[in-house]
């Protein structure tokens, strides 16, 4: 979205824009439950105010200059998510979902380094922080059509009955084309773009997954 606002708003300054994202399922924010977040802005003031206007004793904000870090964290987490329910919705395990989970972080981890994020932010509120909540979380929209998805059910029929949006899903494209212009390899939401859009079953993906070439873990 900065990259929108740099385009269609040229007469404001990039460092007015602000972007918030991290574990903030919104159900549990709107209930007052405790729930932290990370602004960035590349102008100091900009994040300051923001985190002044929304700051309260149940909404924790922390600011952070890595705009495109945090807009990346918060849009490729929920491709993992629908990763992450698919294994929920297989019942392959723990050790197998902490794995993809972990390696879907590594991942969207690379693209946003490649696309100008810094590394840390992806070990923070906007990527760990969010992919943890999101992979996990009942209340996760992305998680739950992976797990109807690996019960065998259509997208179509998935998305119909949720009335809302799952986010990833159209993400999934998105993140494919920047990987493909920034050359990044994106196993997982290669995989995921093949069970939404080209009818992969949602039960070959961890074995495709674990029939990769070994290789280092970096």
């Amino acid at each position: 979205m900065s990259e929108v606002w740099s385009q269609e708003m040229p007469q404001h300054p990039p460092g007015r824009f602000s972007v918030l994202s991290g574990p903030n399922l919104a159900g549990e924010v709107i209930a007052g439950k405790p729930a932290v977040t990370v602004v960035a802005a590349s102008a100091e003031t900009s994040r300051s105010l923001v985190q002044e206007a929304l700051m309260s004793p149940a909404f924790r904000i922390y600011t952070s200059d890595d705009v495109v870090g945090v807009e990346m964290g918060g849009a490729l987490k929920n491709i993992i998510a629908l990763a992450a329910g698919i294994a929920d919705g297989m019942e392959v395990g723990d050790n197998a979902k902490a794995a993809l989970v972990t390696r879907g972080l590594n991942e969207i981890g690379r693209l946003g380094i490649a696309a100008g994020a810094q590394l840390m932010t992806f070990a923070g509120l906007a990527g760990l922080g969010d992919v943890m909540a999101t992979c996990s979380s009942p209340l996760s929209r992305n998680r739950r059509v992976g797990e109807e998805l690996a019960r065998g059910r259509q997208l179509p029929d998935i998305l119909t009955d949720m009335g809302a949006v799952a986010e990833g899903i159209n993400t999934t494209v998105a993140a494919l084309e920047i990987a493909e212009r920034l050359d990044v390899d994106m196993p997982i939401t290669r995989l995921m773009s093949q069970v939404l859009f080209e009818g992969l079953p949602a039960a070959e993906c961890i074995p495709t997954l674990m029939e990769r070439p070994p290789r280092s873990e970096w």
